[in-house]
C-alpha cells in the first residue's frame, strides 16, 4: 500500500528468544499512532528491527515503505529511503559536530550532480534550532556529547526537522525530560506533523500524548498489539494500569 508504513506478521528474535509475534501494524502519511505497553513487551525491538539494528533478527514478516520492501537495505538506506528512528538513549559522537554530523546526512540524500547549498543548509539550520529553543552555539558541539537529557532529545528532532523523512519512529522520546523539555520537544514534533509524515510514537506513559496528541492508540502486550482505540485509550491505561492488559492477549500467548 502506497503512502503507508506497513508491518505486516512481522516476527522478531534476539538469539534464542522471540520478542515479536506476528506483529502487524499500518501507520498512513499524515497520522501519528501511538504505542503503549508494560516493559518487555517488545516496543523498543520493534523501532530497532525495523530501522536494521543488526541483534534483532526478522525470522518472519513484511515492512513496507510507501510499497516498497526495506528488510533487505542496510540501516542507511532505509534512512534514505524515508525512515527516521529518534534513539530512547542517543548515542555520544565526541569530534563530530552536529552542524557537520546533520549536513553529512543531508548530502547523503543528494545525487552525484546535487550540491548542498552551504548558505542555504546554515539558514535552514537555524530556523529549526530557533523553533526547538536550542542555542545556535550548538552548531559546535560534538552531537550529544555531554549533553542533558533533554539536550539529546532536542537534537534528535532537530536532525528529523532537517532530513524531512516520510516516517518517523519516536522511541520512548519522553524518557529523561522534565516538563519543559517535553513541551519544547513535543512542540517541535507538532510543528513537524503534516499529510507528508507518518509518525509511530512509543512511550510508557500517557502525560506524552496530552502535548502530542495521537490519532490512533495501540496497547501493545508480549510482542503483539492486543488493542486499538482514540486517544481516549492511553487515559484508561494511566488509569487502570496495565494488567488488564494481560487478558487481551491469545490464548496460551
Amino acid at each position: 500500500m502506497s503512502n503507508t508504513l506497513e508491518i505486516t506478521n512481522l516476527n522478531v528474535s534476539i538469539g534464542d528468544k522471540q520478542i515479536l509475534k506476528d506483529f502487524s501494524l499500518t501507520i498512513p502519511k499524515g497520522e501519528v499512532h501511538a504505542i503503549m505497553g508494560p516493559n518487555g513487551t517488545g516496543k523498543s525491538t520493534l523501532a530497532k528491527a525495523i530501522a536494521g539494528h543488526p541483534d534483532y533478527e526478522i525470522t518472519s514478516g513484511e515492512v513496507l515503505l510507501d510499497g516498497e520492501s526495506i528488510l533487505d537495505m542496510e540501516p542507511d538506506e532505509r534512512s534514505r529511503a524515508g525512515l527516521f528512528l529518534a534513539f530512547q538513549y542517543p548515542m555520544e559522537i565526541p569530534g563530530v559536530s552536529i552542524a557537520n554530523f546533520i549536513r553529512a546526512a543531508k548530502n547523503a540524500r543528494l545525487s552525484e550532480d546535487e550540491e548542498l547549498n552551504a548558505p542555504a543548509y546554515y539558514k535552514e539550520l537555524y530556523e529549526k534550532m530557533d523553533m526547538l529553543q536550542i542555542d545556535r552555539k550548538f552548531t559546535a558541539r560534538s552531537v550529544n556529547d555531554g549533553f542533558s537529557g533533554g539536550e539529546k532529545k532536542r537534537c534528535e528532532i532537530l536532525q528529523m526537522a532537517m532530513l524531512q523523512p516520510s516516517y518517523a519512529v519516536l522511541d520512548e522520546t519522553d524518557s529523561g525530560l522534565d516538563i519543559d523539555a517535553l513541551k519544547v520537544v513535543s512542540e517541535g514534533v507538532n510543528t513537524l506533523r503534516g499529510d507528508n509524515l507518518g509518525v509511530l510514537v512509543i512511550t510508557h506513559y500517557q502525560r506524552l500524548l496530552d502535548y502530542i496528541v495521537p490519532d490512533v492508540v495501540h496497547v501493545m502486550y508480549d510482542g503483539r498489539i492486543v488493542k486499538s482505540g482514540d486517544k481516549n485509550l492511553a487515559l484508561e491505561l494511566e488509569s487502570k494500569g496495565y494488567d488488564w492488559v494481560k487478558e487481551l492477549a491469545p490464548a496460551g500467548a
